[in-house]
C-alpha cells in the first residue's frame, strides 16, 4: 500500500540523518490533508521529531526532503514543506491512472488484503432474548456486527458468525405463568403475531404481580421446574424457543444480514458452568465472600467480578466464561473473540477478559469488547415490561411505505439502506437520539443516496456499451509538464481520481479499528466527487478521444461503491 511506502521511505530517511534515534521507534502520521492541493499525504515526522532533536520543524524537514529526494519513488512527483513544517507528497498523473486500472481489474476484489490469512475471529452479535421483540434496541448490535463480520472476512479472516441468545433464567418462569394464568399454547399456536402475544401476556405478568407480590414466587418455582425438567414447563419453554426463532430469523433476513454459523444460547453453556466454577476454585482465581464467589483483582484494578450467588445461582460473567471455553476449545487456543454490545456493558467485559487472562486461556488482543452507543428516546428508556417498545418492523414498515415515494418496485431495499446507513455513518460509540425523521432519510447523506449514485454510474457504462465506447486507459496520455517550480500544469486530475484509490486503506483502518463508519463516510465522499465528475464532464461521447477514459473512471467507481455497499450490507441497485 503506497502510504506504507510513504511511511518506510520517511522512516528511513530519518535513521539515514540522526545516527542518535537509530534504535529508537518514532512515531508520526502520514495522512491525506484535508485540501488535497496541499498534496497527496503529509506528515507531521518533522514537528515531531523537532523537539527531540531542538531544531526548528522546517529545519528537519528541509534535511528530510533531501535525503527523500535522493531516493525518490518513480511515482511521486515533487515532495515541499507547508505550514509549521509539514512534508507533503504529490503524485504523478500516472498513479492516479494506473490506480483506475488497478480498480478495474480488481473489480470485486478491490479493497480486500490477507491482513488476516490464518487468523480466527469469532463474532459475536445480535444476542436477543427469547420472547421478547426485535425492537430498534436491537439494530445496533445486529447491523454493527455483521458489517464487522463483512469487513473482516473481506481481509482476508477465517469468520465465525456467533448469535448467543439470551436463553435461559427465571424470566421464562414468568412467561410460564404468563401463559398458565392468561393464555394457553393453543391460543399461541392460533395468534398471528406470536412473540407479540408472549410479549404481551409478559407485560401482563409485571402488571399483575405489582397487585400481587406471590406471582414473583410462583414464577421462580415454574423456572425450578423447568430446571428440573417437568414436562409441561419443558413444552412450554421449547414452543417459545421455536417461534421466537422463526420470528428472529425472518427480521434477519429483512434486513438482509448474513446468516450465523453458530446459534447457541445460555441454555447451551449451562452444563459446562460446573467445570468453569471448579477451575476458578482450584487456581485461585475466584473465592468465597459471604457464601457468594467472586473474582478480587490486583490493586482493585476492577470491582469485584460475581460468578455464583450465595444461593447458588450462576450469572451472566458464568455463561460467558463458560461460552468463551467452549469456543477456545472448539476453534483452537488462537481464537480472537469478538463481542459487539452495548456501552452499559463495558465494566463486564473488563472484567470477563482479566479473569480470562488470570486463568491463562488468553493473551493480549484475543479478547475484543466493541462497543455501542443507546438509542436514546424523549419518554425515556424502552422496557418490555412497560410494554413502551418500538418493534423493529414497525420502522421497517413505515420505511417501505416512505421509500415507496421513490420506487415502489425496490422500496424494501431502500427502506432497509436508509435504516442501515443511519447507524453505520456515525461512530458506533456514540448515542442516537431516536427521531423518526432522521431513521427514514431516504436523501442528503444517506444510503439511498450511495444506491442512488451507483445505479446512476451503471446508468452511464450501459450507456457507454451501447455506444460501443470501452473503458480504457492509457497510461502517459495524461502526463504533464513541469514549470520550472515543479509544478504540473494542464491536464488536471478530478477530485474522484485522487480519493478513489484510498479505499483499501479505508478498509483495512475500518477493519484494524473494528469502525464501520469510516467506509461509511468513505462512500458519501466518492458519491460527491462522482456527482460533481458527473456535472463537469460529459462521459459518453464518441466523438471525443477522452470519452473512453471517462468511462474507465465511471467503472471504477462503480467498482468502488459496489463493493463498499456490499461491505455495509446495504443492497446494492442496478436502477432505481
Amino acid at each position: 500500500m503506497i502510504k506504507e511506502q510513504i511511511k518506510n521511505l520517511i522512516e528511513k530517511s530519518v535513521r539515514s540523518l540522526y545516527s542518535d534515534i537509530q534504535d529508537k521507534e518514532i512515531y508520526f502520521t502520514v495522512e491525506h490533508p484535508a485540501d488535497l492541493s496541499h498534496g497527496d499525504y503529509s506528515s507531521n515526522v518533522s514537528l515531531i521529531l523537532s523537539k527531540k532533536l531542538g531544531l526548528s520543524p522546517k529545519e528537519v524537514a528541509e534535511k528530510i526532503i533531501l535525503e527523500i529526494n535522493k531516493s525518490l519513488p518513480e511515482n511521486i512527483l515533487k515532495v515541499n514543506i507547508a505550514g509549521p513544517g509539514f512534508i507533503n507528497f504529490y503524485f504523478k498523473n500516472d498513479f492516479f491512472l494506473e490506480n483506475i486500472k488497478k480498480i478495474i481489474t480488481n473489480g470485486e476484489k478491490f479493497g480486500s488484503s490477507e491482513l488476516g490469512k490464518n487468523k480466527k475471529v469469532l463474532v459475536d452479535y445480535s444476542g436477543p432474548n427469547i420472547a421478547k421483540p426485535f425492537t430498534v434496541g436491537h439494530l445496533r448490535s445486529t447491523i454493527i456486527g455483521d458489517v464487522l463480520a463483512n469487513i473482516l472476512v473481506f481481509l482476508g479472516y477465517k469468520v465465525i458468525r456467533d448469535n448467543h441468545l439470551g436463553d435461559w433464567g427465571t424470566q421464562f418462569g414468568k412467561q410460564m405463568v404468563a401463559i398458565e394464568k392468561w393464555g394457553s399454547l393453543e391460543a399461541l399456536e392460533k395468534s398471528e403475531n406470536k412473540v407479540k402475544y408472549l410479549v404481551d401476556l409478559y407485560v401482563k405478568f409485571h402488571e399483575e404481580s405489582e397487585k400481587d407480590i406471590s406471582l414473583e414466587d410462583l414464577a421462580r418455582n415454574r423456572f425450578a421446574d423447568l430446571e428440573r425438567g417437568e414436562k409441561k414447563a419443558r413444552e412450554m419453554y421449547d414452543t417459545t424457543i421455536k417461534y421466537s426463532l422463526e420470528y428472529f430469523d425472518s427480521v434477519y433476513k429483512r434486513l438482509k444480514v448474513n446468516p450465523f454459523d453458530t446459534t447457541l444460547g445460555e441454555s447451551f453453556y449451562r452444563e459446562y458452568m460446573k467445570g468453569i466454577l471448579d477451575e476458578l476454585e482450584k487456581r485461585g482465581v475466584a473465592r468465597e465472600s459471604e457464601g457468594a464467589l467472586a473474582v478480587f483483582f490486583n490493586d482493585e484494578k476492577f470491582p469485584p467480578f460475581l460468578i455464583r450467588k450465595a444461593n447458588g445461582s450462576t450469572l451472566y460473567a458464568t455463561s460467558d466464561l463458560a461460552s468463551d471455553k467452549y469456543r477456545l476449545n472448539t476453534y483452537g487456543d488462537d481464537l480472537i473473540i469478538i463481542n459487539e454490545t452495548g456501552t452499559e456493558q463495558i465494566l463486564h467485559f473488563k472484567q470477563l477478559f482479566e479473569t480470562e487472562k488470570m486463568l491463562g486461556w488468553i493473551k493480549d488482543g484475543q479478547r475484543v469488547h466493541i462497543s455501542h452507543g443507546m438509542y436514546r428516546f424523549k419518554e425515556g428508556k424502552m422496557s418490555t415490561r412497560k410494554g413502551n417498545v418500538i418493534w423493529l418492523e414497525e420502522i421497517i414498515d413505515e420505511a417501505v411505505n416512505k421509500a415507496r415515494e421513490i420506487n415502489s418496485d425496490v422500496a424494501e431495499e431502500v427502506a432497509i439502506s436508509a435504516i442501515k446507513f443511519n447507524d453505520l455513518k456515525r461512530e458506533s460509540k456514540q448515542d442516537i437520539n431516536f427521531d423518526w425523521k432522521g431513521i427514514l432519510d431516504l436523501r442528503g447523506d444517506s444510503g439511498p443516496y450511495l444506491q442512488y449514485y451507483y445505479a446512476r454510474a451503471n446508468s452511464v457504462l450501459e450507456k457507454a456499451k451501447n455506444e460501443n465506447i470501452k473503458a480504457e486507459i492509457k497510461i502517459g496520455k495524461k502526463d504533464a509538464e513541469q514549470n520550472e517550480e515543479g509544478d504540473e500544469k494542464g491536464n488536471e486530475i478530478s477530485h474522484l481520481e485522487k480519493i478513489i484509490y484510498y479505499f483499501p486503506e479505508v478498509v483495512e483502518r475500518a477493519g484494524k479499528e473494528y469502525s464501520p463508519h469510516y467506509i461509511a463516510t468513505y462512500l458519501i465522499e466518492i458519491a460527491g466527487a462522482f456527482n460533481s465528475f458527473y456535472a463537469k464532464e460529459q462521459i459518453v461521447n464518441r466523438d471525443d478521444e477522452n470519452s473512453a477514459y471517462r468511462v474507465a473512471i465511471t467503472k471504477a467507481f462503480s467498482i468502488v461503491m459496489k463493493n463498499g455497499l456490499n461491505l455495509l450490507g446495504i443492497p446494492v441497485l442496478e436502477k432505481m
